[in-house]
């Protein structure tokens, strides 16, 4: 079995699981709708591109796999079926990769991207040459997937239950906080999607849990007598803790860990904001599983400098500084910001807000309307749709529900980018939160900027 064609190759699940079957030697195809950066990366790489979905993309494919995003009904997946070719989801296919190797695997409602993104460039600065599969690219590694030898890091997604799909051997939940209302309708059924991951780990596998955040916390009711655990963060019952806290304007956070190990050590971070010193003592826990000493991993994180929009900076002109984060649930919003205002604490702070899908947007209509108060100025965007619609309900009834003394409701994208452009000031930071394609107005406002200078 070596050809497997990726249906929603683009996205950020399956190219990463493409740009790794490149490297084991796998002849890769792929569609979607429409090219993107990953698309053309893979392409450059070797992979075969196919723009839409037609039944001939599947010509010589062994296995076909399929994003979540694709429906029965598309002809590529109703054409391999027809053919007997297994078509798997990213859940059922994940095992398979995985064969042979510890898995590590990072889960959580927030801060998973980063986590994996840490625990794989802790590992790789270690010389254990790890597989993993990222979010997002880590600045460090370059990349969003790499096929090694070491253990495999996995950014563990509950959404449409794929982090089912997985039997870690280490096991790092960061939050569990309720989310994706179109694929777990209550706070009770998302839960249990947790505690059933918690049930695949292995049977004299660790799990590792967030000792600040009460809900993960409840996780450790479902391990099994062989099992171990381990808690971390700032809590001071937490067995990996961070003391000593100090915010380093224009950077991140300083501090000290210490814990089960007996050993205390000084870590200086340079990615901003309180909820990336809990990443970084998760992944400084899963680390240490793996055998990398603490003062190796303490180093590794010191140099470690964040990943794809994840607070990440896209430029500086005249002042003003462009950032770029994936945020899409309030408690997000309300950390990046935060972290905003940690970083640039006497700077003016732009929030512009892109809501991602109509049912989170909706389900947590108060708690988005309340996530704004660390910036200054908030402009909110019509909703990126994603995978659902809903023409009954807009952003605006948002806004309305905001008490924010200036925040505006501007709907299209590039009309946001007009307003900044005759707006913005030496000094502002503006801040796009995004998981869709708003992202789109940094590039652009960067540019128009540097033509002004």
């Amino acid at each position: 079995m070596t050809h497997v064609h990726l249906i929603g190759i683009g996205g950020t699940g399956l190219s990463a699981i493409a740009r790794l079957l490149l490297e084991r030697g796998y002849t890769v195809s792929g569609s979607d709708r429409c090219a993107n950066q990953s698309t053309r990366e893979l392409e450059a790489a070797g992979a075969a591109i196919f723009l839409g979905h037609h039944t001939d993309h599947i010509q010589g494919a062994d296995w076909v796999v399929r994003s979540s995003a694709i429906p029965d009904e598309n002809p590529e997946v109703a054409a391999s079926l027809q053919a007997g070719i297994p078509v798997f989801k990213r859940s059922e296919f994940l095992g398979r990769l995985m064969e042979g190797a510890t898995c590590v695997a990072v889960a959580g409602t927030h801060g998973k991207t980063t986590t994996t993104a840490m625990i794989a460039w802790i590992l790789a600065d270690a010389g254990l040459n790890p597989s993993y599969i990222i979010g997002s690219t880590a600045q460090n590694l370059g990349t969003n997937a790499h096929a090694g030898t070491g253990p495999f890091v996995i950014e563990a997604d509950e959404y449409d239950y794929m982090f089912l799909g997985l039997t870690p051997d280490i096991a790092v939940i960061t939050t569990v906080e309720h989310d994706h209302p179109d694929c777990f309708p209550t706070v009770e059924s998302y839960q249990d999607a947790f505690v059933q991951f918690v049930q695949r780990i292995s049977s004299n596998g660790t799990l590792i849990l967030s000792g600040d955040d009460p809900v993960a916390l409840k996780m450790a009711e479902h391990i099994r007598p062989l099992q171990s655990m381990i808690t971390y963060g700032i809590s001071s019952k937490a067995d990996l803790q961070a003391v000593n806290l100090l915010s380093i304007p224009g950077s991140g956070y300083a501090f000290d860990a210490t814990g089960y190990g007996g050993d205390i050590v000084h870590i200086e971070l340079q990615v901003p904001g309180i909820h990336n010193v809990r990443n970084a003592m998760g992944a400084l826990a899963a680390a240490i599983q793996c055998g990398v000493s603490v003062h190796q991993a303490a180093t590794s994180l010191g140099r470690f400098t964040g990943t794809g929009r994840r607070f990440e900076k896209i430029g500086e002109v005249n002042g003003i500084i462009l950032i770029s984060d994936y945020a899409h649930h309030p408690t997000e919003i309300r950390t990046t910001l935060a972290a905003a205002r940690s970083r640039y604490p006497r700077n003016r702070i732009w929030a512009i807000w892109q809501p991602h899908t109509y049912s989170r947007t909706q389900s947590l209509m108060n708690e988005f309307a309340a996530a704004f108060t660390d910036a200054d100025q908030v402009i909110v965007t019509a909703i990126y749709a994603a995978r659902e619609t809903n023409p009954s309900f807009t952003a605006q009834q948002v806004v309305d529900c905001m008490n924010h003394p200036a925040v505006q409701y501007l709907p299209e994208i590039d009309f946001v980018t007009t307003h900044l452009i005759n707006t913005v000031q030496p000094g502002d930071v503006v801040v796009v939160l995004s998981a869709g394609d708003a992202n789109r107005i940094l590039p652009d406002l960067l540019q128009k900027l540097e033509e002004k200078e």
